[in-house]
């Protein structure tokens, strides 16, 4: 049992305090971001060299190493995103009379090169794992953009818990993109696909045949899946699931800007 045990709650603790350093770091003033960057994007380095380094390395080591390195890259994706340096052509509040697919181009044009950097990033995972063995840092970084995606698109199609206090002061603007709903078309397909591969790849996991090294690699996905539906479900249940890293937001920074208000009224 420990085979499963120990890969899911090591995923699970990088995943956690993985998310509350970068909470930390982009709520930090804004005259140490730089720094912070500088320092992200020399551990970005060294996690693409550790990832083509154990490409050919299907043992146990060199699955944890692949996702680690994994969940580093996309570590960097987001602070690059949060922190302001990679955003989009126009980051900006979105004007009051926008509607449909208006509002949706203008929420893109606000995140476009963050868009094209998770896309280059994973090309570049890709090339470092092309013909090898071990993968494990490519499925990990693909299920982190594709789950990433389907929440921010349920964020945007509305949500009860918006979790707006997770924006620093200086993407404030875009809280005007998020909406609050009791319920939209796209958190019941999302729900059901991330159930859907957490099972499946713990199944595969399971298998009678799997090699020590694809148990290790599989059950730290299928962890990481799970973590991911379990953060779509934050969204909508009444629970204070913000509380998990209350230790890295500040007291209270500024006031976020004005949220959509769709179908329940503002708590």
């Amino acid at each position: 049992m420990g085979a499963y045990a120990a890969p899911a709650l090591y995923a699970v603790l990088l995943w956690w305090s993985a998310t509350g350093l970068v909470l930390v770091l982009q709520h930090l003033p804004r005259p140490t971001h730089p720094r912070s960057m500088v320092a992200a994007t020399a551990a970005l380095a060294a996690a693409l060299w550790a990832i083509g380094a154990v490409a050919d390395d299907e043992t146990e080591t060199g699955a944890y190493i692949g996702f680690t390195a994994a969940v580093i890259v996309w570590g960097w994706q987001e602070m690059s995103y949060y922190m302001g340096f990679v955003s989009g052509p126009k980051p900006a509040a979105c004007a009051p009379n926008l509607r449909g697919v208006d509002r949706f181009l203008a929420a893109l044009a606000t995140s476009l090169w963050h868009e094209f950097a998770i896309l280059v990033g994973g090309l570049a995972i890709l090339c470092l794992t092309w013909g090898q063995g071990n993968r494990v840092a490519l499925w990990t970084y693909a299920l982190l953009a594709l789950m990433n995606a389907s929440a921010r698109l349920n964020l945007f199609l509305g949500v009860r818990n918006l979790h707006a206090e997770f924006l620093p002061p200086h993407l404030s603007y875009l809280a005007c993109y998020l909406s609050r709903r009791p319920m939209n078309p796209l958190f019941p397909v999302s729900v059901t696909l991330g159930t859907a591969a957490t099972v499946l790849i713990a199944r595969a996991a399971l298998g009678a045949e799997a090699t020590p090294q694809t148990v290790t690699g599989l059950s730290l996905l299928a962890a990481l899946a799970a973590l991911a539906t379990l953060e779509h479900w934050f969204l909508m249940l009444p629970l204070p699931s913000a509380a998990l890293w209350n230790w890295s937001l500040p007291s209270r920074t500024a006031p976020v800007a004005e949220v959509r208000e769709t179908g329940i009224p503002r708590e």
